[in-house]
């Protein structure tokens, strides 16, 4: 178990106004600190300060000292723990984790202990804003509008985490309506250094988080290490325990020079962001360098992170520099705080001069890019990461339309390229679309909208194209949802607001909307235009993420930009413009106006930012975060710090994890006549495994709803249902792609091999239940890749699924196997399935040791009579720990007793 820290006597010290500060001096354990990449140092410096021995080791800490330029993934992989600081999460994905502290104060409470002592011990954060649809747009009160509408979908789950906001010690929860989880993250949650303890002597450390959104690494911009991992993780993390992942590469970006008047840093980004996948950076920290980031504000620095997902690196980290502090204090951070975080940066070797050569660490690879030679870009048609030089844009489109079906490719037959459509629109107009029409233009997404340049840049273009007679098709839906208050507040100011409502650019709401599919309803009189004649029309938006059926189902073409180019395209109706040679269009004389006659300089914004994003904006709208709109002020919850579960909700459900919890262990059992409930190939992803999208009508979880009283129209998300096992038990594996060797389909379907009956893979897994059958799965090469998700390990094991039998695992997904208390086996190396000719239709026997279970020790499985060894994939004696009490919620609260 835990032990004293090892590391105890390099814990050293300073003093400002009054207050000592402790802190881990990591320069003196080894000299090789200095050469180290700084992201790597944070790791570091988490590691040697929580070494116990037992969740974090003193090899962990000797692995992250050694850390090389020749690491390589896939040759020699090494592996350590890492506490993070804190936890961020958003409302799809937080409705579970609060779901699981609730049950877990139930069940501490059966055991006769304590249930206000089932706390979060690391630090949650919960931002509501996965909830707001564009339902509607143009007017003055669209946001009220559409806000009203979020609560009337959305009123259980928010009763649920209002109740948990006070129910709960150390958890913040951020109100609908206040902005983005990662720009609240940015411009108030990141703390950048940490103080913990009270009176006059404090322990500093890096601030570090991960979070349950993918775009978690935007703070990685204001120097804060942090990625997005999946809800079982970041439930360990609140619970304490720290996380196992692969010492990674480090990916050495070098920037030079400056950008060019014309140029955003969104066009940096989508720059970046193609660079990067090009080179290959998936599973590699990317980290910053060179005379050009000094370039670069904070807001541009967290753009480029935003997009770490898109561009495949698990993080883009700019370590911290005077800009950062600047950006402290612009953002009503306190003086005596920025004195404290810039005395413990220098103590540490942590405070960046990106124009000090000596400062650059070792880095596993570099690139460079010259900023001087980014240009104007938009990225599309499909991927975040095909990029286009908007000098480019129309050839690249018309390309498109006859490319074959693709990334880059619509396959339109030459006698229908030049189709189009027309129809009446309400001011009795008639309007004519086409291909590469644009339909959604929206100013949207944590990409751009924490960016003060890009988005008075949007409200300047705006205004010279309304003083240039210049206007939007009323058709297309136009839209504006700021990442925050502050957002809103210094577009008043600026006095750009105006502007942009007369281009039809009102703001509908705060929250992560359009970018993530949320854009609501096109005219049907739109749509049936489009259809009838497969026209090819487009969306643009200043999000990151544009894959096909993302955005709407009526927009196959669509394009990330920034706000300024969103304008620009929906004032022009079309993407397949030339603006170099062609205009936006005339002005009220007859006038014919382009592009640059309209587009501000960066120092025109910069003006304009410096007058009116102040410190007092922030002070304001942070100083009221938790209030919330007078909707969330009327949420009447219960006091209790119990929550009363109701038995007809079908949002919210207490969950079956401790149903015959018992204080004490019980003796570890083998597994004995098991039956196998799917039988899978290589590369099952969790995309495969856990419920996602909307709820099919045919399906069990549509089934259990109707029997419930609802209709296909109230379903709703497989995502906003996460707080109910029951819907998403029913939901597992329910994928239309998933191949299942046991039955000839593509699709959800098993065989109950005892009957040989066909059914849906939930109703199997119910009959075997009532059997009393325990269950197992068999799968090939990387189960369990791609997106850590908490229900892909959640839902098999409601499911009755005791043991996986795989050749190999993703590393993520096998960690959270073993924290829901299912055990991972591994074929030996050259065997599989095929080996010992299963065919999923026998009967499994596993032999777990009661007493003697070590990690990675072979396992016996007879199925049938033919006998094989497998390997248990417990890598640690942690691993074992939580397997023997039923998965890591369970452990904590027996934790609680010991």
């Amino acid at each position: 178990m835990a032990g004293a820290n090892p590391f105890a006597q390099f814990q050293k010290s300073f003093s400002l106004n009054g207050t000592t500060y402790k802190y881990f001096d990591l320069s003196s354990i080894d000299p090789n600190y200095s050469h180290l990449p700084y992201s790597i140092r944070v790791l570091l410096e988490s590691a040697v300060r929580n070494c116990d021995n037992f969740y974090v080791l003193e090899k962990d800490v000797q692995n992250i000292l050694a850390w090389s330029p020749n690491l390589k993934q896939g040759q020699n992989d090494v592996e350590v723990s890492f506490k993070p600081a804190r936890v961020i999460l958003q409302d799809f994905t937080g409705v579970p984790a609060v779901v699981d502290f609730a049950a877990m104060r139930d069940a501490v409470l059966k055991l006769g202990g304590d249930p206000e002592k089932i706390n979060p011990i690391c630090p949650a954060d919960l931002v509501i804003d996965h909830s707001v649809q564009v339902d509607f747009t143009r007017s003055p009160d669209a946001v009220t509008k559409n806000e009203n509408l979020e609560f009337e979908r959305n009123k259980e789950r928010f009763t649920f985490l209002k109740w948990g906001a006070r129910a709960f010690n150390n958890m913040l929860i951020v109100p609908p309506g206040s902005g983005i989880v990662h720009q609240v993250n940015l411009e108030y949650l990141g703390r950048v250094v940490f103080e913990e303890g009270s009176g006059n002597t404090k322990l500093l450390y890096p601030d570090s988080v991960v979070g349950t959104d993918s775009h978690t690494p935007m703070i990685n911009g204001l120097g804060v290490l942090g990625w997005g991992v999946g809800g079982i993780e970041a439930e360990a993390v609140m619970l304490g325990q720290s996380i196992s992942m692969l010492l990674p590469e480090v990916v050495g970006y070098k920037l030079v020079g400056k950008l060019g008047p014309l140029v955003t840093s969104t066009d940096l980004v989508l720059t970046i962001t193609k660079n990067l996948r090009q080179l290959g950076v998936v599973g590699k920290f990317v980290e910053f360098y060179g005379p050009g980031v000094a370039e670069l504000s904070i807001a541009d620095r967290a753009t480029i992170g935003n997009m770490s997902p898109e561009n495949g690196a698990t993080v883009s980290f700019f370590p911290i520099d005077e800009n950062t502090l600047a950006y402290l204090r612009q953002t009503n951070r306190s003086e005596e705080k920025i004195e404290v975080i810039r005395q413990y940066l220098k103590e540490t070797g942590q405070l960046r001069d990106y124009n000090n050569v000596s400062q650059d660490p070792k880095y596993s690879q570099t690139l460079e890019l010259d900023l001087s030679t980014v240009v104007t870009s938009v990225s599309g048609p499909k991927r975040p990461h095909d990029r286009v030089a908007v000098a480019d844009m129309k050839g690249d489109f018309q390309s498109c339309l006859v490319n074959p079906v693709g990334f880059k490719g619509f396959a339109i037959p030459p006698e229908t390229l030049s189709a189009a459509g027309q129809f009446q629109w309400d001011d009795g107009k008639s309007y004519t679309i086409r291909h590469g029409s644009v339909v959604i233009a929206a100013i949207t997404s944590c990409t751009n909208t924490s960016n003060p340049s890009v988005m008075l840049g949007a409200g300047l273009l705006a205004r010279k194209a309304v003083e240039k007679g210049l206007s939007v098709m009323p058709y297309i839906k136009t839209s504006l949802s700021p990442g925050s208050g502050v957002v809103t507040y210094y577009l008043q100011e600026s006095g750009v607001i105006p502007y942009l409502e007369k281009l039809g650019f009102d703001i509908v709401g705060y929250g992560c909307m359009t970018c993530i599919g949320n854009s609501g309803p096109l005219d049907d009189n739109v749509v049936n235009t489009i259809e009838k004649n497969g026209l090819v029309c487009c969306g643009v938006l200043s999000g990151n993420r544009n894959f096909e059926g993302r955005i709407h189902p009526n927009t196959r073409a669509n394009y990330l930009a920034s706000p300024l180019l969103v304008i620009a395209y929906a004032i022009a109706g079309r993407v397949d413009i030339d603006f170099e040679t062609e205009p936006l269009g005339v002005g009220p004389n007859g006038e014919k106006v382009f592009l640059r006659d309209i587009w501000p300089t960066r120092s025109e914004i910069q003006d304009v930012e410096s007058k009116h994003v102040i410190p007092a904006m922030f002070k304001e709208v942070y100083g009221k975060i938790t209030l919330g709109s007078e909707d969330w002020q009327k949420i009447n919850v219960a006091e209790s710090k119990l929550y009363p579960w109701n038995s007809d909700s079908t949002y919210i459900k207490h969950p079956p994890f401790f149903d015959g919890m018992t204080r004490e262990l019980s003796p570890l059992k083998s597994i004995q006549n098991a039956r196998c409930l799917l039988f899978l190939g290589d590369s099952v992803t969790t995309d495969h495994i856990s419920p996602a999208g909307s709820i099919a009508r045919n399906s069990p979880a549509a089934r259990y709803l109707s029997e419930r009283g609802l209709t296909p129209r109230d379903f709703n998300s497989y995502g906003s249902r996460r707080g109910n096992d029951a819907v998403m038990a029913r939901g597992t594996f329910a994928n239309i792609r998933l191949v299942n060797k046991l039955v000839s389909k593509t699709g959800p379907r098993t065989i109950h091999v005892p009957s040989n009956e066909e059914m849906d893979v939930f109703d199997c897994a119910d009959r075997y239940r009532e059997d009393g059958t325990p269950l197992v799965l068999i799968a090939g090469k990387d189960y369990g890749s791609g997106s850590s998700r908490d229900w892909a390990a959640k839902g098999p094991l409601l499911l009755g699924i005791k043991a996986v039998i795989a050749e190999s695992y993703e590393r993520i997904h096998r960690s959270n196997l073993v924290g829901m208390g299912i055990i991972p086996l591994q074929f030996l190396p050259g065997q599989n399935a095929e080996t010992f000719n299963l065919n999923g239709r026998e009967v499994f026997n596993i032999t777990i040791p009661e007493i003697e279970l070590k990690p990675g020790q072979k396992i016996q499985v007879e199925a049938n009579g033919t006998v094989f060894d497998t390997i248990v994939r417990f890598d640690t004696e942690v691993d074992i720990t939580y397997y023997k009490n039923g998965g890591i919620l369970n452990y904590m609260i027996r934790k609680m007793f010991a």
